[in-house]
C-alpha cells in the first residue's frame, strides 16, 4: 500500500463548492459584460440618431436664414 503524500490534492466538499462558485461567477460575469456590450451598443446607435437630429435641424435653421437673407436682398 502507498501513502498518500500531504502535497496531493483531492476532493472534498468545500473545495468542490469553492470550484462551482467560481465558475458560477465566471458565467454571471460574462453574461453581464454581453448584457453591457448590447447597452453600448444601443447607446451608440442613439447617439448617431441624436447627432443626425441636430445636424438636420441646424441645416433647416441655417436654409431658412439663407433664404430669408436672399429674399431681403433680392
Amino acid at each position: 500500500m502507498t501513502e498518500r503524500s500531504w502535497a496531493e490534492p483531492f476532493a472534498c466538499a468545500p473545495g468542490l463548492r469553492v470550484d462551482a462558485l467560481e465558475r458560477l461567477s465566471a458565467v454571471q460575469f460574462g453574461q453581464v459584460a454581453e448584457h453591457l456590450a448590447r447597452i453600448e451598443a444601443s447607446i451608440e446607435r442613439l447617439e448617431r440618431r441624436l447627432w443626425l437630429t441636430v445636424f438636420g435641424v441646424l441645416g433647416t435653421v441655417l436654409a431658412q436664414a439663407f433664404l430669408s437673407i436672399m429674399e431681403r436682398t433680392g
